[in-house]
This record gives structure tokens, sequence and C-alpha cells, in this order.
């Protein structure tokens, strides 16, 4: 298995550092307030990734955190009147809320910041005897002078990044580019004791403390948007390497993020979408798929409501399919595209290719109502390919075929290579170099009968009658190409 890793910008084959264990961090909320449908993304895109890997039998140990103490939680609660923590616990609820009605799993853990304080005074506590980092009026910032590889996830020498850098108004820190990983106690603001005097944890601290805490040293994949990669997952790789002097992690994925009108959807910008109220109309499997559907994983993708309908449609003949099956084995007719449609759903999952993952069963579908009928084997094939990206239907149609156990922990359908050959294809036929026809003749047909049979196409025959052929070619797979003159 092949996974696109943002660290080197390349495919690499997935190793794990433990044989059959895959152990992956993902950056969570922060609760201040409500979700919307551009972080469903990526809550959605990593819930398939784990759910596949786990199809594949992995043992897939997740976490996902939860920010609980943060700027906007505390101006959040400034603004209300409220405690910090009842600001974040109120919409910690009303995240899994929304997360259970997309039929997200619980991670294996889902730790809060604020759990973790002792962690995360003992990371700065090392960063600041190993010299990486130091303290400041109260303050403790990371020297990102210090550790040479800063900027290698992003791609960006520290030079560049230093060029649009500055030291803000009541900072202390000595560079420009230097983050703080506490911060002095402010008053009216939540506070922890610590060698240096009451405070907070940075953001960037917290991630790197919970991965520590939860997943060791190194861990296998981290996850989260692009919008992530600078500053903050950098700096989750610098301060963290540089305490226990290990790579953090092997793998980084960054999916995309979703655009209204060309601009970032966020709730700054006040262009959000609720999500409810898109499942509330077109159901949690629908808004699933269609996020996925929607555009590449690892690009911006644009939110348009009534293109949605297109993946409504499409689960709801899904869903007829219990209607026509009947039977088990396989038939003819349907061996290669449902051998080809496994192959490629299993490839296009692991190069995190979603989109054209859901293109290829949607052509399988296609295929299947024209033939008009399938087994039960058939369908509980498509269902186990169909069940990351919408595992509400799934699970209700593999009860209805009387499978055992859930959809979900199923086995991976396998593949026959042999019969992911196209038995038949279609040929164009070019006269003078124009398309004048196109046939559907064996795979394996030999050059002379190609050519032989596109000659007798009437089509073909209107412009070559009385002609004298002066040129007769074919290429395999693709086309007959035949250059004529007048006698």
């Amino acid at each position: 298995m092949k996974v696109y890793n943002t660290l080197t910008r390349k495919k690499e084959e997935l190793v794990p550092i433990t044989p059959g264990e895959i152990k992956i961090y993902a950056c969570g909320p922060t609760v201040y307030n409500y979700i919307h449908i551009g972080n469903a993304r990526p809550l959605c895109i990593f819930d398939i990734l784990r759910r596949y890997l786990e199809y594949r039998g992995y043992n897939v140990k997740f976490v996902q955190n939860f920010t609980d103490i943060d700027d906007k939680i505390i101006r959040r609660a400034n603004e209300e009147h409220a405690d910090f923590s009842e600001i974040s616990e109120r919409y910690i609820k009303e995240f899994w809320t929304d997360a259970d009605g997309l039929n997200v799993r619980h991670a294996t853990i889902n730790p809060k910041a604020t759990e973790n304080i002792d962690a995360i005074i003992q990371i700065i506590s090392t960063l600041i005897e190993k010299g990486y980092a130091y303290e400041a009026q109260g303050d403790v910032y990371f020297s990102t002078e210090k550790f040479k590889d800063y900027g290698k996830l992003s791609h960006q020498p520290l030079e560049d990044l230093e060029a649009g850098a500055r030291i803000m108004v009541g900072e202390v820190k000595r560079e420009p580019m230097d983050f703080a990983v506490w911060k002095a106690a402010k008053p009216g603001e939540p506070a922890w004791d610590s060698p240096w005097g009451k405070g907070r944890p940075g953001w960037h601290i917290e991630c790197s403390a919970m991965n520590w805490r939860y997943l060791g040293d190194t861990i296998d994949i981290h996850c989260g948007g692009q919008d992530l990669i600078f500053p903050h997952h950098e700096n989750e790789i610098a301060q963290s390497e540089c305490f226990t002097g290990k790579p953090f992690a092997h793998y980084w994925m960054h999916n995309g993020y979703i655009n209204v009108d060309n601009v970032k959807m966020s709730k700054s910008l006040g262009n959000v979408v609720n999500p409810d109220d898109v499942v509330n109309e077109y159901g949690a499997d629908t808004l699933r798929l269609y996020e996925m559907f929607i555009g590449d994983f690892e690009k911006a993708a644009p939110w348009n409501t009534s293109s949605i309908k297109g993946c409504k449609r499409f689960l709801e003949r899904v869903a007829s399919l219990s209607d026509i099956a009947e039977g088990n084995g396989t038939t003819k007719k349907l061996e290669s595209i449902m051998n080809k449609t496994v192959k490629k759903v299993s490839q296009d999952i692991e190069d995190m290719k979603f989109n054209t993952a859901i293109a290829a069963m949607m052509t399988c579908l296609n295929e299947i109502n024209d033939v008009g009928t399938l087994t039960k084997d058939e369908l509980s094939v498509f269902i186990r390919l169909l069940c990351p990206f919408a595992p509400h239907l799934c699970e209700e149609m593999w009860e209805q075929l009387g499978e055992e156990g859930l959809c979900s922990t199923a086995k991976w359908p396998d593949y026959d290579e042999s019969k992911c050959v196209d038995d038949k294809i279609e040929i164009a036929v070019q006269v003078n170099g124009r398309v004048r026809d196109r046939f559907t003749v064996p795979a394996d047909i030999e050059a002379a009968d190609a050519i032989a049979r596109a000659k007798e196409l009437d089509k073909v025959k209107e412009f070559t009658e009385g002609m004298a052929f002066i040129k007769e070619l074919y290429v395999p797979g693709k086309l007959v190409n035949l250059v004529v003159k007048p006698q």
C-alpha cells in the first residue's frame, strides 16, 4: 500500500513502525463554536482512511484531540461571562452530535489539552534543559534557529519564513520566528502552576504532548488540514523532535479545504454551511459521499449545494439493488466490471483519491443496471466497497442480505487480476484523419481482422466507396486509420 506523504511530496510504501499496527494522530477541533461542512471534510476523510486500514487487517490506534484552552475559547467565555470549561464542554457535546450524525467513529482516545498539562510542562522543561527553549518574563519560547530542519514540512527555509515575521508589541521573544510554548498568566484568564509561574500552554505544544503521551515518540501518520502545515505542524515537528531526539511522524496527510465562491469556508468570514442542515435534507451518507466526491483530497474544493443531489440519487439507486439481487456466486456479464471496480477502489483509497474511487463505483452501478440483475454475493462485494463512504446505508443493506456481523468489520473484497482485463474494446475508425465511426471488438483481435471489420462499417463505406486504400493501420486497443484517395 502506497500513500502520498506531504513531508516528501511523493507517494511512498506504507511501512508501519510496528508490523500490523498503525498509529495515527489527527488534529481535532478548537471547541469554541459549532463545526461546519469544511470541518466535517477532514473528519470524514480520515474516518475513511482509518476504516480502510482496519478493513486491511491493521490494528489502528487513532488519537484525535480537543483543543479546550485557546485564545478563541477564552474570548468566547469572556463574551458570554462564562467559564472557559463551560464553553469547551458545550461545543465538545455539539461536536459529538454532528460527528455521530455523520457516522464518524470515535477515536481510540479523544484527549483534551487541559488533561495533559503535566506532560506539557515535562516537555517544555526538557526543551529548556537542552537549550531549545528559553524563559522570558513568565513566557517560554521555542528557539526555531536551534532546530536545523525547521521548515522541512512546508518546504520553506527558515530565512524565507523570517522575512515575513516580526515581533509583536508586548512580546519578549528573541527572534521573530520563535513561538510560545507557555504563556504567562493574564488577568481574567485560566492559568496553571508551572516552574515559570502561573500560565497556560501554547497551541502547538498541546498537540505534541498528546501525541507523545498516547502514541509515543514516533507515530506512523499525522493528519490535518492544509492550513495547519505552517505554522502548527511545522512547530509540532520542531519541538517534538528536539524533545525526543527521534523522528516525529513518518507520513503526513493534509486535506484541502472547502471554498465558497473561491473563498475558504470559515467561521470568521461567516460563509459557513451547517452540516445539520445538509444532513436533514439529504442524509448523512450523502454528505459524507459528497465531501469525498467534491474534488481531490489534497486540493481545495468548491461547495455547491445543487450538485449534492447527484450523490443522493446514486445512493438511492444503490439501495434499489436489494430488489434485484438473487442467487449466489458470480455472473459472467458482471465478472470483469466487479473485479476492475474492486481493484480501482482499493488502489484509489490507498492513494487518497476518494473522488475517483466513488466515480468507479458509479460506473459499476451503471453496468449493473444495464445487465438488470446481480447475485447476492456481487451485492455483498459492492456494499463492502461503498461502506467506508456511506456506512449507514451499507450496514442496513448488509443486514438485509443476512450477512453476519457488521459490514464495516467484514473482510475487504479481493480481485482477480486476470479478470480485470477487458475482453472487449471500442475502436475508433479514422478515414483521412477524421473519425467516421466506432465499433466494439474482442480485445485480442488481430490487426488484419480489425481493419477488415472497419472497412465493412456502413459509415466508413460512405467515405471509402470507389477509393483506393493508400494506408491501413491498426493501433491496438485504440483505432483503425485508413488513408484513401480517388482511383
